[in-house]
């Protein structure tokens, strides 16, 4: 027996939720959602489905063309041009694991991702993160294949899990560091290089990231070719986006102080990568070094949030600190930027010039 739910839109209008079910033995076999702006046109579709799926014939077609939520992360890796970010083809596989994969596209409703994400056990804002990777498939599955995905549904569980604290955004860091702070970790690390060897020069890693307001990962895959001295600026493989997580390469305005640090930066024979080493190793040297020293609850990360909070307080338009970041609006950026004063808290550092001394005129 088929159903119809009406639904208000956002314009006033209402909409009709059109849904089908075959059960034997008590279970759920198979069912259909289709959504219509008239209720006639419902009950029309309604009434022709049932005779089809009444047919042995029809329901095992309908139920080839409903694949399980693993089939639709499979074909989407296949048939998807754009290489996955790591963190989504992980998200993925690991839900392709679990007993939730199973799950056929029609019946993929609200309640069946509320009880999915409820039952992680993990923080809200990596639920988040796992439900946007999901959505992204079954935003695609409709359209694409055909397969009888109810999109409403999604959006549906979206508003529901976060009324329910289920996912959230990640919080919010307003972390900066102190020039005291910082002249401690500049010399912690230089003392490091010259008694131990380290192949990682985090001085040099350091000042980079404050002052080119580059991830880690971006700061060790630019090469010499992707640098455009006289322009001042350098091009960013796969700069990361929301939607655009491989190809996403964009030229990115250098400050006059993120220039000087890699023209300080010796070239490798058959390198071609201005800093040629491996973010995990820079990012567990500095936080050995924050541990080592006391410092309390600072990341690398938050160096280049100061250098974001830097050119806000030096006065810069938000388009010039938009053109140095990458970001594509002031509304990404601003949650990486705490203004709290007037001028430049890093004007005259000596660390600058030990790091990358300036030429000679």
């Amino acid at each position: 027996m088929g159903a119809i739910t009406p639904r208000k839109n956002k314009d006033g209008s209402t909409s009709y939720k059109a849904q089908v079910r075959i059960r034997k033995g008590g279970k759920v076999l198979h069912q259909e959602t289709q959504t219509f702006a008239r209720e006639q046109a419902a009950r029309v579709w309604i009434k022709k489905r049932e005779t089809e799926l009444a047919d042995p014939a029809g329901l095992k077609k309908a139920m080839a063309d409903d694949p399980p939520l693993k089939d639709l992360i499979k074909r989407a890796r296949a048939e998807t041009k754009k290489k996955w970010g790591l963190s989504k083809n992980n998200v993925l596989k690991m839900i392709e694991e679990h007993a939730f994969s199973e799950t056929r596209c029609s019946h993929l409703d609200s309640a069946a991702f509320v009880k999915f994400i409820g039952g992680l056990g993990v923080s809200p804002s990596t639920a988040d993160n796992y439900f946007s990777h999901i959505a992204s498939i079954l935003k695609i599955a409709r359209p694409a294949w055909g397969y009888p995905v109810d999109e409403k549904a999604v959006d549906d569980a979206r508003i529901v899990m976060r009324r329910m604290g289920l996912i959230a955004r990640s919080n919010t860091r307003d972390r900066r560091p102190t020039r005291d702070e910082m002249n401690k970790l500049m010399d912690y690390f230089s003392k490091s290089n010259s008694t131990r060897g380290d192949t990682v020069p985090m001085t040099s890693i350091c000042l980079m990231t404050l002052y080119s307001l580059r991830r880690l990962i971006e700061i060790c895959n630019i090469t010499w070719n992707d640098l455009d001295i006289e322009g001042c600026r350098v091009m960013v493989r796969d700069l990361k986006h929301p939607e655009e997580k491989q190809g996403n390469d964009t030229w990115c305005y250098l400050t006059s102080e993120a220039l000087r640090i890699i023209l300080a930066q010796p070239k490798i024979e058959g390198e071609p990568r201005i800093f040629p080493y491996a973010p995990k190793s820079a990012s567990m040297a500095f936080t050995n070094a924050v541990q080592a020293l006391g410092i309390n609850d600072l990341v690398l990360t938050d160096l280049r949030h100061e250098g974001a909070s830097r050119l806000s307080e030096m006065g810069w338009t938000i388009q010039r600190v938009l053109s140095i970041s990458g970001h594509r609006s002031w509304q990404t950026l601003k949650r990486y930027t705490h203004v709290r004063q007037i001028g430049d808290i890093w004007a005259d550092w000596e660390w600058l010039d030990k790091v990358a001394p300036q030429a000679a005129s």
